[in-house]
């Protein structure tokens, strides 16, 4: 019993003490630690030295498991398909983890095999939920060749290592542009993600494109001669690399007169015909161009001719006074040149035509006749220095000459001969030719033209604006324009064939404008030319003129042009059409000084001021019959009297172009008001005379004062205003302080001065023909011949007053009406004193009263004496 007992007591105390040590075993605490980095179900290389894995050493009754690093921490619940995890057998659970607080939960795993997620399954397996938030295992025995599968319960950007990245499930993959290593099983914390060579697949950018790997990505870049296909996308097998065309994209890399073949990858440079390259083993470019060839320097043109190099070609032409003997067309072997006088002599004119003008007229039928004939540059300068010599031949005033015939017909070759310089329609093609007589400046357009700017053409200093662009859009997209100076044709259309009374001169080269070649010419809007003077300036009116040979008369013309600006090199011109155009400077004669017409002048205005000045202070100062109203004729005595005396000390102060404006607009002013008071005085002398003949009983002479100032001063304010608005600079000239001749400046005050003298004129005619009852009726004796004297002095010397002599300053041609009217006129203020004062009883009376009182004695018997007291 006794040795039974101590067995029972032994087994109860090793039974005891074993209680007590498993119960003190923590997993959480005592485990296991595999941190593998291949465990992870995102591993799937097959390839690495000792594949496929087991994982039958882990297995530990007692001590459990953890899992950890970059192949997660948890075995993963979802069967993935396929190898991975280090063999191609890898165990997931069959159940969900348990939760935090649920103890240990026991169940079975699976283990897949190719396709089939369910192939076997494994007892036994054990799963805790520990407090620091993370699983340990009870691994049950796994035979060869299985292994755990292992995720990461949560993702982050470290979770999986360097270079690698956490996926869904919890899976790791390389990033984009690496891989797994097929050679290395990844140890510790790091999956040996490796630089994937993209440029392996040598299709990956595509056919003409050359690949460049680079750590962690590739680059496609194409070929030589080749671009992708879309600027916005990288290159690859979708946007793949095409031939350039770089006879289209880059127009200028065959450099000048080379063309250009493009190939596939790549272009060919030739150099065109009358070209050649310096460095013939190079292809032409901007850096080795073409030159021209110079035919010249090898061909023989035959006597009497010249050989004419341009750039890629040669010309035969004859010599200027001579001829082609086959015409436009030069022949080589045929052609011959023969003088121009000899063809002339040979010619049989028609009746009252020149034998020049006849050969011009048949130089101008070929041409029409070839209407698509291209000509060298040679041949127009010649043929047109040639026609121009050959009227030299003809007289200056002689009947074709004075008719313009000859200037005209030689214009019309002149036109049709630049016609023939313009070529098939390019993009654009400019030409200049430029001779000592002449230059001629090409410019067209064609279809291709896409600019909008408006060319500017110029020969000799002188310019044309002309919107081609917009004449191109009716002419399907095609337009040329041709500027043209020919020195000698101011011989045959000088400025005799301008009319005017001026004295004219050319004052420019005369230009011709056209539009060859061109269809509808309409033009959209005005065309532009800029005129350069051919002289100093000088004082006159620049006229922009085109000749016009539409009649019979040829002759210069304005209609259409209008100057719109001037300075002393150059006049700016808006024309509505093409023709010739020049620039005419217009002078008036100047008269010789005439010294006594100066004094006259002179001596008449200072005593027509004096007149004009008694006028006034006897208007202001005399007493006047309640029924006379003096305002017209004291107010026009006042303005006459300022105007001569304004005129007189200051139209000639010029130096100061303020002041001399001031002075013109102030004589603008006073001399039309002036005008105005003499119709305000002619309408009450009518009025006057119509109640005189009605029998009224006159209780008032004329309209009221306040009424007659507000005419007589406001309608010339309004003119000045408006004038001066239109135009301020129209007041002041270098020579004088008066109106402006430029822009018809000066009808603001011969129109209003016109229509003023012409209405004074009828209505003194319809006062005279009111009073004709009354002078017919006066008697004729000795007592009545005073008064009738009196009466017809009155009547004339009203004509005066109303200002109707004011006419003859339309009338200036001869030195005998400059005195008339200077003479007259100035006395307009001494006629106003004798009729409207001296020859006024009342007045007289008060004259005597003036000079009594101031010559009048001391004795005390005359201080009494006199009809009137002394004011």
């Amino acid at each position: 019993m006794t040795n039974y007992t101590c067995f029972l007591q032994l087994m109860v105390v090793f039974l005891g003490l074993s209680g007590s040590s498993a119960e003190e075993i923590d997993p959480c605490v005592n485990y296991n630690v595999l941190s593998d980095p291949w465990r992870n179900i995102g591993y799937n290389i097959i390839t690495f030295p000792g594949y496929p894995l087991c994982d039958s050493t882990v297995y530990n009754e007692v001590l459990w498991t953890r899992f950890t690093g970059v192949a997660g921490d948890v075995i993963t619940e979802k069967c993935v398909q396929g190898p991975h995890s280090g063999s191609n057998q890898a165990a997931y659970l069959s159940f969900a983890h348990p939760q935090l607080g649920e103890g240990i939960k026991q169940g079975n795993m699976y283990v897949h095999y190719g396709a089939n997620c369910l192939w076997t399954s494994v007892n036994g397996i054990k799963v805790l939920a520990c407090p620091d938030g993370y699983y340990v295992y009870l691994l049950p025995r796994l035979s060869c060749y299985r292994t755990f599968a292992i995720s990461h319960r949560n993702c982050s950007q470290t979770s999986c290592g360097p270079l690698a990245e956490c996926i869904g499930d919890g899976a790791c993959a390389c990033i984009s542009g690496y891989k797994f290593s097929e050679d290395i099983l990844p140890v510790n914390d790091s999956y040996v993600c490796e630089d994937i060579d993209e440029c392996v697949n040598s299709t990956i950018c595509g056919p003409n494109a050359t690949c460049t790997n680079t750590i962690g990505n590739y680059t496609c870049t194409c070929q030589l001669g080749f671009s992708f296909t879309s600027l916005e996308s990288v290159i690859n097998a979708s946007n793949t690399c095409q031939d350039i065309e770089e006879c289209e994209e880059v127009p200028t890399i065959c450099g000048p007169n080379a063309n250009c073949t493009n190939t596939i990858g790549s272009h060919n440079c030739t150099c065109q015909q009358g070209f050649h390259l310096i460095l013939s083993d190079s292809i032409a470019s901007a850096s080795n161009p073409c030159e021209d060839v110079d035919e010249c320097e090898q061909i023989n043109c035959g006597p009497n001719a010249v050989c004419d190099n341009i750039p890629g070609i040669y010309y035969c032409t004859c010599q200027e006074g001579y001829i082609s003997s086959t015409g436009y067309i030069w022949e080589f072997g045929v052609t011959v040149c023969t003088g121009v006088q000899e063809e002339i002599d040979s010619l049989t004119p028609p009746e009252g035509q020149s034998a020049e003008i006849f050969f011009i007229n048949k130089m101008q039928e070929e041409l029409e006749n070839n209407p698509d004939i291209i000509l060298p540059p040679g041949t127009v300068t010649s043929t047109l220095s040639t026609a121009i010599s050959i009227t030299e031949n003809l007289p200056p005033e002689g009947e074709e000459a004075s008719s313009g015939e000859a200037a005209s017909t030689v214009l019309k070759l002149s036109e049709s001969l630049v016609s023939a310089l313009v070529e098939p329609p390019k993009i654009q093609s400019r030409k200049t030719v430029k001779k000592p007589n002449m230059e001629i400046n090409v410019h067209a357009i064609g279809p291709g033209w896409s600019e909008a700017s408006i060319p500017s053409l110029n020969v000799e200093g002188n310019s044309m604006t002309i919107d081609l662009p917009a004449i191109a859009k009716n002419n399907n997209g095609s337009a040329a324009a041709v500027l043209m100076s020919v020195s000698g044709m101011e011989k045959l259309m000088g400025p005799s064939f301008f009319e005017t009374e001026n004295v004219t001169e050319m004052y420019s080269d005369i230009i011709t404008a056209t539009l060859p070649k061109t269809n509808h010419r309409e033009l959209p809007d005005p065309v532009k030319f800029t005129i350069s003077h051919k002289e100093t300036f000088q004082a006159g009116m620049v006229t922009c003129v085109y000749w016009d040979d539409k009649g019979e008369e040829k002759h210069w013309s304005v209609d259409g042009c209008t100057a719109t600006f001037s300075n002393e090199t150059h006049t700016v011109c808006s024309c509505t059409h093409l023709s010739t155009f020049a620039i005419l400077l217009q002078t008036e004669e100047q008269a010789e000084d005439d010294e006594l017409l100066e004094w006259i002048n002179l001596i008449c205005m200072a005593v027509g001021l004096v007149f004009l000045g008694l006028a006034i202070l006897s208007f202001l100062l005399c007493s006047w019959n309640p029924k006379i109203n003096n305002t017209a004729r004291l107010h026009l005595s006042i303005s006459l009297f300022l105007g001569h005396l304004l005129f007189l000390v200051g139209v000639s102060r010029t130096e100061n172009e303020m002041v001399c404006a001031a002075i013109a607009g102030l004589l603008h002013f006073l001399f039309l008001s002036s005008f105005v008071f003499m119709l305000l005085e002619t309408l009450q002398l009518f009025l006057l005379v119509r109640s005189l003949s009605q029998v009224r009983v006159i209780q008032k002479e004329g309209l009221r004062p306040l009424y007659l100032l507000l005419i007589g001063y406001g309608a010339p304010v309004v003119v000045v205003g408006v004038s001066g608005g239109v135009y301020s600079d129209g007041y002041g000239s270098e020579n004088q302080c008066w109106l402006k001749k430029e822009r018809s400046f000066q009808w603001s005050f011969i129109g209003p001065v016109a229509a003023i003298l012409a209405l004074n004129l009828v209505s003194f005619c319809v006062v005279i023909w009111c009073l004709r009852p009354t002078l017919a009726n006066m008697k004729s004796d000795v007592s009545q011949a005073k008064d009738t004297r009196l009466i017809i002095f009155k009547i004339v010397a009203q004509f005066f007053i109303l200002g109707c002599t004011w006419i003859l300053g339309f009338f200036q041609s001869t030195t005998m009406l400059k005195y008339l009217f200077i003479i007259l006129n100035s006395q307009q203020g001494t006629f106003i004193f004798i009729v409207h004062c001296l020859l006024n009883k009342e007045v007289r009376a008060e004259y005597k009263s003036w000079l009594s009182c101031l010559f009048r004695n001391e004795e005390p018997s005359q201080k009494g004496s006199g009809s009137t007291t002394c004011k």
